[in-house]
């Protein structure tokens, strides 16, 4: 006699455990398993399944990356490379034929930051490329030179394994163009809109430092403009981080405080740099020197006195390629909670591990500066994703 069928709930229950363990970094598993049958549809829409899902695999996965390119036209455009079997998603700009009218300035907790430019008008566009949500924001009341911004989740407590659709905001960190100080402004989407302008300047006394030092080491004498450097600015805790010219110096935003502040980096001689937040809520700067990676981190102690202290070093010859003996490899960014370095070369460009070394080409020879990690999870249930699925049969 034959025994009999299990039951349905228990049958879902075998499928659920199965479909848990597929890689967030080859979410086209996902995906594709949703389109088997009605049941395992259900199965991997169901917003229960979608929490554990995420909670346990952890970190978003890295999907892709968004970089700037420069155009004929001398403006800034940008890239958007899928280094997942999925296609890469049309980001803003993309149907533009030069591209110059669109400017990636930062990707963080599901969402990407874009500087648009159409005619004489210019204003800001947070962009969801899971769910193509799209929330254009007019421009900080700031005379700006040169800048760096920031997009995150507003949402206190929040895991950032899932946050479409809450609310963000945006931090826009930028030189004046009329004086020599550094402002910050913030803006909610909550509310709608940009805090008032916070300055750094004389009244910071590693500002006062940075500058005498600065002017001493200038080809042009007296004159010194504290330039913003415009690559992706690192988020640690309550805190956005960005750096300026001469020596990479740190200007730090405190979001609730609303203050900014500076920090002295550790000793190094690279103009290529990359922040970001270590595993243990640190910052963490990172750069090559020779032929080594290294990677430090700077976080107060218990009597809140903070340092710099040096945490890996990892040898790369041999493991980056590159295109002739005397190139050299420099860094161009990190992501976050992977633990990976971007890193180019004349061979491409390519990921490092920081936990085991191992090397990745992700994207093909270029002039990279600062690369943008997209991370997300990409399931069935989201946005554009949400599609009929025809031919599918119960089982």
């Amino acid at each position: 006699m034959a025994p009999p069928p299990l039951p349905l709930e228990l049958i879902n229950d075998v499928t659920a455990e199965i479909l848990l363990r597929l890689p967030p970094d080859e979410p086209e598993h996902l995906v594709r398993a949703s389109a088997v049958c009605k049941p395992w549809l259900r199965v991997v829409c169901d917003p229960g399944f979608l929490r554990r899902y995420r909670a346990f695999h952890g970190a978003p996965p890295l999907l892709g990356l968004l970089h700037s390119l420069q155009v004929l036209q001398g403006d800034p455009g940008s890239r958007f490379a899928s280094i997942t079997a999925l296609p890469a998603f049309p980001h803003p700009g993309a149907d533009l034929a030069d591209n110059s009218g669109a400017r990636a300035l930062d990707c963080r907790h599901g969402r990407t930051l874009f500087r648009m430019r159409e005619d004489e008008n210019e204003f800001f566009l947070v962009w969801d490329p899971v769910t193509g949500d799209r929330h254009i924001l007019p421009p900080p009341d700031i005379n700006w030179l040169v800048f760096s911004a920031a997009v995150l989740c507003a949402t206190d407590g929040c895991d950032h394994l899932d946050c479409h659709g809450v609310p963000f905001r945006v931090v826009f960190v930028a030189t004046d163009e009329y004086e020599d100080v550094v402002k910050a402004s913030m803006f909610s989407s909550e509310t709608g809109v940009w805090s008032a302008p916070v300055s750094l300047g004389n009244e910071c006394q590693c500002y006062v430092e940075h500058k005498k030092h600065a002017v001493a080491n200038s080809r042009r004498g007296r004159f010194y403009t504290p330039y913003v450097q415009p690559r992706r600015a690192a988020l640690v805790e309550d805190e956005i981080c960005c750096t300026i010219r001469w020596d990479n110096s740190i200007v730090k935003y405190d979001l609730g405080k609303n203050c900014l502040s500076m920090i002295k980096p550790p000793p190094h001689s690279s103009y290529y740099i990359a922040l970001m937040e270590m595993e243990d809520g640190a910052l963490g700067f990172a750069w090559i020197e020779d032929s080594s990676l290294y990677l430090w981190s700077r976080k107060a102690d218990s009597i809140g006195v903070a340092e710099w202290v040096q945490r890996k070093v990892i040898e790369l010859k041999g493991i980056a390629p590159a295109a002739g003996p005397d190139e050299k490899a420099v860094v161009v960014g990190s992501a976050e909670g992977v633990d990976v370095i971007f890193v180019s070369t004349g061979a491409g460009l390519f990921t490092i591990k920081l936990n085991s070394g191992m090397v990745k080409k992700i994207d093909e020879p270029g002039v990279y500066f600062s690369v943008l990690p997209y991370m997300s999870f990409y399931t069935p249930d989201c946005g554009r994703l949400s599609q009929k699925r025809r031919g599918l049969t119960d089982l």
